[in-house]
């Protein structure tokens, strides 16, 4: 039985700000940048309390709450704090799986100081970060990465939450499907067309039935229906993709976003480069100007070879997506996924 730590910054990159300008604690404080059509990355508890949260456009976000007080990201900072953060991990446990700047998950079964209660490990690393970093961290603890993940959102912010082995049947019955890590409004809403609304609920249903609906996430439900998730903590994450988007100061239609693409593909390549990699799939995305999300991709038996086919690709989906002309947009974006590491090239001997 596995002894599972989720730990999740509170409001991370607000509460950096906060630490560090105090006199702002109080007021309805975003982290957003100054542009023209920008998005939240970040609001304050008490930003919250207007309805403000990230991803939420700046536009909206001052016509709800006047008063906003906008603060550029500083991303050396967070990463900076984060180090700091992950240092204090590394006292408790080898067994570290970040999964952002803010948020990892950490195995400590066996655990580098010898405390044989996890939850009295997850309270030590919450009084370690706050005394290092003045910061506050809600902890899930559970016999797995998918209970703890739970738990670390259920006394949001500053608490933590405990899942015994022996209380995960009585937690999971009721649970909401929302809840659940993956489970979005679309596949909410066909759960609920299903009178699926609850872990419960999926109890008495068949694999096969959720498979048949959910194709291969179904039967990640049904296993965690049954509060199973064998899911180890991986301390190397691979990259999983790269991309790159751009915000316009105005809506354009797909003709007038053809000359950001090249500008686009330059950079996700360049990353490729830095990083010595390959890729086998290419996505595209348009964001419209409701906020409504248009993606498409397709993925290869061989890596893309240079920057020209990726763009040719990219046409490609994009005459695939049949994009009506007055359709308009705020946002476009493109991705590779699939990705691996270049093999050295073997050098041919003089003698050869």
């Amino acid at each position: 039985m596995r002894k599972i730590i989720h730990i999740d910054m509170d409001a991370f990159y607000a509460s950096v700000e906060l630490r560090d300008q105090p006199n702002l604690k109080h007021l309805p404080v975003v982290i957003s940048s100054h542009h023209p059509r920008a998005v939240i990355a970040a609001a304050s508890y008490p930003a919250r309390t207007f309805g403000l949260r990230s991803a939420m456009s700046m536009t909206q976000a001052k016509k709800i709450c006047p008063q906003v007080v906008v603060i550029e990201p500083n991303f050396n900072k967070y990463r900076e704090v984060s180090t700091q953060i992950h240092q204090i991990f590394q006292k408790y446990t080898p067994l570290i799986e970040p999964l952002s700047l803010d948020e990892a998950y950490l195995d400590v079964t066996e655990n580098l100081q010898n405390i044989a209660s996890a939850t009295e490990v997850a309270m030590r690393i919450r009084e370690d970060i706050f005394e290092v970093t003045g910061l506050t961290a809600s902890a899930g603890v559970a016999p797995n990465k998918f209970l703890a993940k739970i738990a670390s959102d259920w006394n949001k912010p500053n608490g933590i939450f405990v899942i015994k082995p022996s209380q995960v049947q009585g937690f999971i019955q009721n649970l909401e499907l929302k809840k659940i890590p993956g489970v979005g409004k679309v596949t909410q809403e066909k759960l609920k067309t299903l009178n699926l609304e609850t872990l419960g609920d999926l109890q008495n249903i068949e694999e096969t039935f959720l498979t048949h609906h959910f194709g291969k996430y179904g039967k990640q439900l049904y296993l965690y229906a049954k509060g199973i998730d064998e899911r180890p903590v991986q301390t190397e994450r691979e990259r999983q993709s790269i991309s790159k988007e751009t915000t316009f100061d105005q809506d354009f239609n797909l003709e007038q976003c053809h000359p950001y693409w090249p500008k686009l593909i330059d950079q996700v390549w360049e990353i490729l480069d830095k990083k010595n990699l390959c890729a086998r799939g290419v996505s595209a995305k348009l964001k419209l100007k409701n906020f409504q999300v248009l993606q498409h991709s397709k993925s290869f038996k061989h890596p893309l070879k240079n920057k020209d086919e990726l763009q040719q690709i990219l046409e490609n989906l994009l005459a695939e997506m049949h994009i009506p002309q007055n359709d308009e947009f705020r946002l476009v974006g493109v991705g590779v996924y699939q990705l691996f590491e270049k093999k050295p090239q073997p050098q041919l001997s003089l003698w050869d």
